[in-house]
């Protein structure tokens, strides 16, 4: 664990249900008697809402570098505002997104180099790493579905074509190949329900 709380994050491609799984782990937790904090990149904090405005729907072009910084930038202060507060509280932080998706969409997807990308998550959250990471994954094609079925508007990274997202899941599978014991890789074209389950097992087991 975390100092004396517990940091558990979301991973992978756009409209693999990282949100869906998040929200049902929260609910059994709470209801196990955990006292839950939910957050997510960018956009956990004020100052990362607008953050997200800029990276997510700014209609002009960002420079990769560039783009790689501002998620940087919300990462440093959302870890130091929100997550290290709430772990030494000794509470659970279950958050959609963190330095894994920088290394694959900006340093796979962008083609800037995952050492570099992760070196930079690093130094801007003081090393913080989470105590688990829960890797959903899911063809792009089949997540690209998912997407055109709710019938919202893509945002810039959605809209990337097929070879970006190829890229950011083959990056997202040897991250996980080289971190097995923080990984769990889910197949995430499974119902939710038996998803939900195996991520309840895992978590359960590191709180006990």
């Amino acid at each position: 664990m975390t100092g004396n709380g517990l940091f558990v994050t979301f991973e992978g491609g756009d409209g693999v249900g990282k949100t869906t799984q998040a929200a049902l782990l929260e609910e059994w937790l709470t209801a196990e008697g955990s006292t839950v904090v939910r957050t997510r990149e960018p956009g956990g904090t004020e100052v990362g809402l607008l953050v997200r405005d800029i990276v997510l729907h700014h209609r002009g072009e960002i420079a990769p570098r560039a783009e790689a910084l501002l998620y940087a930038a919300d990462r440093a202060h959302h870890i130091e505002t929100v997550v290290r507060p709430a772990l030494a509280r000794g509470e659970v932080v279950i958050q959609d997104r963190y330095l894994d998706s920088s290394v694959a969409y900006q340093g796979a997807g962008r083609v800037l180099g995952r050492d570099e990308v992760r070196d930079l998550s690093l130094w801007a959250t003081g090393g913080l790493l989470p105590d688990l990471t829960v890797l959903l994954d899911l063809d792009p094609g089949a997540a690209r579905h998912r997407l055109d079925a709710d019938d919202k508007p893509f945002d810039r990274l959605e809209s990337e074509q097929d070879d970006f997202h190829s890229r950011v899941r083959a990056e997202f599978l040897a991250l996980a190949a080289a971190e097995p014991d923080r990984f769990l890789v889910l197949d995430a074209s499974r119902p939710a329900a038996e998803l939900a389950a195996d991520i309840r097992g895992r978590v359960g087991l590191l709180l006990r």
